[in-house]
């Protein structure tokens, strides 16, 4: 397992998986450890993937300061990353809330991101987030499904704060709620650093119409990839996120929710790969 220390002396870990050119990847959850990602349903046969491990959580150190889990401060981390890889320029994914942190990375060193592909993610650094009704719209969708109604009274019931995300909520995360969406779900736990995560979204961490700004000049290539059924972002949203890009495209991944490699591997593969290959 190959690490690299942060600028603050913390060390960090990755996993490399697949053979190609290098794609770096950053984890949501927020600060869930990589390995929930896999190798993004197949992609790992088109490019070697550098899946970080955020500080605090799977193989990387815990900080001395947990100031620094704030989602701007871990933006150093990526350029440490990219540093030790040697990388001039570097293609970027972020998955749901490293989808912000890629964001602001791209916003800070826009001359070292050569392509952008954010997954499923809100952008909180554009001030932009998923409301419940969001939510709730996109889990209408499933209407029919067994058990149904018990899971969206769940849903409404966690949305409202009167009660804490459970199993019960998380087939609405997912185009298809079957044995590997349920494996994968029920990983979660163990697999995020809570207190970590509460610091991510620290409000201070965050300036909208400076960052507005700053993503109006990048040159590089971006792609919104959205699920048909996820609500956080819905493709509503994903499309108003990308409105803050020069160079976006939106794709909307049918059936798909919040892990839309799941849903079908060999549509997102085929639909990142062919924004990976275009000319940066």
């Amino acid at each position: 397992m190959p690490t690299f220390t942060a600028a603050d002396g913390t060390e960090l870990a990755y996993h490399q998986r697949g053979t190609g050119d290098p794609l770096v990847v950053l984890p949501g959850g927020p600060m869930r450890a990589s390995a929930y990602l896999g190798d993004l349903g197949g992609l790992a046969r088109h490019r070697r993937l550098i899946l970080l491990d955020l500080r605090g959580t799977g193989d990387s150190a815990a900080p001395a300061d947990p100031a620094t889990y704030r989602c701007d401060r871990l933006v150093d981390d990526v350029e440490a990353l990219r540093v030790h890889l040697g990388l001039d320029r570097m293609d970027l994914l972020g998955h749901s809330a490293g989808g912000s942190l890629a964001a602001l990375y791209a916003a800070r060193h826009p001359h070292r991101t050569a392509r952008l592909a954010l997954v499923t993610t809100a952008l909180r650094p554009l001030g932009l987030r998923a409301s419940p009704q969001d939510r709730l719209t996109a889990a209408r969708l499933r209407q029919g499904r067994p058990g149904f109604e018990d899971a969206f009274a769940a849903l409404r019931a966690w949305l409202a704060g009167e009660r804490e995300y459970g199993l019960d909520v998380a087939p609405f995360f997912y185009g298809r709620w079957d044995d590997a969406a349920r494996a994968h779900a029920e990983s979660e736990e163990a697999q995020t650093n809570d207190d970590a995560a509460d610091r991510y979204f620290d409000p201070e961490a965050f300036d909208p119409p400076e960052t507005r700004a700053a993503l109006s000049a990048l040159s590089a290539p971006v792609l919104f990839l959205a699920g048909e059924l996820d609500g956080g972002p819905s493709p509503a949203l994903a499309r108003r996120a990308a409105e803050s890009f020069p160079q976006a495209e939106v794709a909307v991944q049918p059936g798909a929710g919040h892990y839309p490699w799941l849903d079908d591997p060999e549509w997102f593969v085929r639909r990142v790969t062919a924004f990976l290959d275009t000319a940066a």
